[in-house]
């Protein structure tokens, strides 16, 4: 039978990315969350794994996945609110998708003209009061212009008001201003002799009138007067002395500057010399470096190795320790030392119980250990000393006779020799304890109320040199 494809979200819909965490609050549920972006499923399919996810966040086929409607009902009538600051709207996700979503007055927007984030309720005052970016019309001459260009533009203005610095009029356009200090009778220019000298403020003469064709101007001059020659000519020759110092100054500022440019190309000399040393020197340091770094990952590389050689040197010592400790004759000596402090971590629970090394019933036989709590165990915490007996996964399992059923006999020594504490149980077949291990050990099974521990209290024959014994024996009838 032919598969029809299932058809994708619109593009409406498949542009919009899942609903953020926020808008739930804490009732979050994993079902509801995209697999990739672990946003909250707006339109969700479901792939062949399983999975649930947002159509366009994941990179499947049509073919490779399904819309899940039930999901999409189940996330459209979740309580939700307004994820932004300020907003106390509340309803369902789908009431959110068609009526606020996009329309919160409280919504965060970037300014489409300086990009500064504001409040959707706050556009149009940001639009026309604050943004830099914003467009005004001159008052002046209407054109527009941006807000931030505003002081350019007054400078520019063609009917921007002009104050006269003469006759103090003011309001007068930029573009007249030029025709009206013409013809202002009390604005004062520079004298046309100020590149020689003179610093005297003049009226400009107003200009002269049109003469009909019929008149004709006189243009004889009149003689001046020769003590006014004299001193034209005095005021002259001061000029040329004048000249011929600054003549001087000049040649002997462009001996100077010949001397600093000579001083300059020293100097750039040097400065080329030092740059080509500091290159030589970076390239040299930048070797050294590299050399540094190799030398470095080298001396990790080997204090890794020394760290697993030490690891497995441990392990090795740990087994030969345990190996050194092991019988294979069913009996079992367990020396403790340390005594009071090893009960004094399990009274504390950093170290409640301790296991013992393994033995066995013979080399090829069942494989054991022994379990202690110095401080007790269920029934005894805090009274007794609990001891137990545990089966442990060997070699051997395959070859052997289950479940365990031989008997188990455990001891606390006293080191007189004179009354020793002993307890013995055959084990309960159909436990799991001795049936044939799966993992590494078994449950413990034993005697939560071996010993009181006011035996242990005060002075006994129990405890020498803070250090104890505990002997186990397996019946070995049978084997």
């Amino acid at each position: 039978m032919a598969t029809q494809e299932p058809s994708p979200p619109s593009s409406m819909e498949s542009n919009k990315p899942g609903f953020p965490k926020k808008i739930l609050g804490n009732k979050l549920e994993d079902k509801h969350l995209c697999n990739c972006c672990h946003n909250i499923l707006r339109r969700p399919f479901q792939a062949q794994c399983g999975h649930r996810v947002e159509w366009p966040k994941a990179k499947i086929s049509a073919l490779e996945a399904f819309p899940d409607n039930a999901v999409r009902r189940e996330v459209e009538n979740l309580p939700a609110v307004c994820i932004n600051e300020s907003c106390t709207w509340k309803g369902s996700i789908k009431e959110y998708e068609m009526n606020h979503e996009g329309k919160c007055e409280f919504m965060i927007i970037p300014c489409p003209s300086c990009k500064e984030r504001i409040r959707f309720n706050e556009q149009e005052r940001h639009n026309e009061r604050e943004c830099p970016e914003r467009t005004l019309n001159c008052k002046y001459c209407k054109e527009p212009f941006h807000f931030k260009n505003i002081k350019a533009h007054d400078e520019i203005c063609p009917k921007y008001p002009m104050i006269c610095e003469g006759c103090a009029k003011k309001k007068i356009p930029r573009e007249k201003y030029v025709d009206h200090i013409k013809f202002c009778s009390k604005f004062r220019t520079p004298c046309r002799f100020h590149v020689v000298g003179c610093d005297m403020s003049v009226i400009p003469l107003p200009p002269p009138p049109t003469l009909p064709p019929t008149l004709s101007v006189s243009t004889s001059f009149t003689p001046l007067p020769s003590s006014v020659g004299a001193a034209l000519e005095l005021q002259l020759h001061s000029e040329k002395t004048k000249v011929a110092e600054l003549g001087r100054r000049c040649t002997e500022l462009e001996v100077k500057a010949g001397t600093f440019e000579n001083v300059v190309c020293v100097l750039n000399r040097e400065v080329e010399r030092f740059a080509t040393t500091m290159e030589a020197s970076n390239r040299q340091h930048k070797l050294d470096q590299d050399k540094i770094e190799a030398l470095s990952n080298k001396v990790r590389q080997l204090e890794r190795t020394v760290g697993l050689k030490d690891l497995t040197v441990a392990e090795m010592e740990g087994r030969l320790r345990e190996m050194s400790a092991t019988t294979f004759d069913g009996v079992f000596i367990w020396r403790i030392s340390d005594f009071a402090k090893k009960r004094q971590d399990a009274i504390a629970g950093r170290a409640p119980a301790m296991f013992s090394p393994a033995f066995y019933t013979s080399k090829y036989g069942y494989k054991m250990c022994l379990r202690i709590y110095l401080n007790g165990d269920g029934t005894g915490r805090g009274s007794h000393l609990s001891l137990f007996f545990v089966v442990m996964r060997g070699l051997s399992d395959a070859l052997l006779k289950w479940p365990f059923n031989q008997k188990v006999t455990l001891m606390l020594l006293d080191q007189s020799n004179r009354e020793h504490i002993i307890d013995a149980f055959r084990p309960d077949v159909t436990s799991s304890s001795f049936q044939r291990p799966v993992s590494e050990m078994n449950i413990a099974s034993g005697c939560p109320l071996f010993c009181p521990l006011s035996k242990l209290d005060g002075k006994n024959t129990y405890i020498r040199d803070d250090t104890i014994f505990i002997k186990a024996i397996v019946d070995l009838t049978g084997l």
